[in-house]
């Protein structure tokens, strides 16, 4: 019995020192190593891509009318304004990830605005020369560069310029004759076209959708126009339209994805 008895506490001194190493053998081994998880950087904006959309603004037409037989000026560069709407679409291929090409062709119509200009002729009476603007195209090239090229992290900012042509829808050049009510219409619905350049910034602020500003100079060709034989007033005489228009335009876009990121 008392062999038993000290057997038995052999055994539980035993067991009692082996289940105190495991637990300093568990308590001192390290744990296993996790690595960090990897942070996600979202890939930088990409403008290559179709993109169509509206704008709004201001048009400015710098002009002068001269009559070149009496060399009397009607307008002496007077600029009117006249508000402008419409909508653009073109298409961006942004190369080594900071520069952009592309083209834009946009459409404007301008609010009738009854650009005039009146001279006192003696032995004549007052003449009124009136213009109106319809509406401005214009198709460009343009060029740019991306926030990416001054340090910025997901290029969705562009600093643009563009070059191109213009064309002008006139509607009524007239002469009229104030002192005596007499009027000639020297074109109607004429074309006039000429040179572009303009600059702007553009800003992508959700992956699809981009808002921009833009300053664009037109200039135009001069337009001539002789009054006839017989007329009552100033037969033979000459005028000469010589303008340039500038526009500040603000729009928005819908970019279309061309196998490109968007953030």
């Amino acid at each position: 019995m008392r062999k038993l008895s000290h057997t038995t506490a052999a055994l539980s001194v035993l067991l009692a020192t082996s289940m105190a190493a495991n637990a300093a053998d568990v308590t001192t081994r390290p744990a296993p190593y996790a690595p960090p998880l990897p942070v996600y950087a979202p890939p930088p904006f990409s403008w290559t891509g179709f993109y169509l959309g509206g704008n709004i603004g201001g048009a400015w037409a710098n002009r002068d009318v001269t009559d070149t037989f009496l060399g009397v000026n009607f307008n002496n560069g007077n600029n009117n304004g006249v508000f402008i709407g419409g909508g653009q679409l073109g298409f961006n291929w942004q190369v080594s990830n900071y520069f952009v090409l592309g083209f834009e062709a946009d459409f404007d119509g301008a609010a009738n605005n009854n650009n005039t200009g009146t001279v006192f002729i003696p032995t004549v009476g007052s003449i009124q020369v009136t213009s109106d603007n319809r509406w401005i195209t214009t198709l460009a090239a343009r060029f740019g560069v991306t926030n990416g090229w001054f340090g910025g992290t997901n290029n969705n900012w562009l600093f643009y310029g563009k070059a191109g042509v213009g064309w002008v829808g006139n509607d009524d050049f007239t002469i009229t004759n104030l002192t005596t009510g007499a009027s000639i219409t020297a074109s109607n619905n004429n074309t006039n076209s000429g040179w572009l350049v303009g600059a702007g910034i553009e800003w992508a602020f959700l992956p699809n959708w981009s808002a921009k500003v833009e300053y664009n100079y037109l200039g135009l060709e001069d337009r001539t126009f002789t009054v006839p034989a017989g007329s009552p007033f100033l037969a033979g005489d000459t005028f000469t339209h010589n303008r340039n228009i500038q526009m500040v335009k603000v729009g928005i876009n819908y970019l279309f994805t061309w196998n490109s990121s968007r953030y």
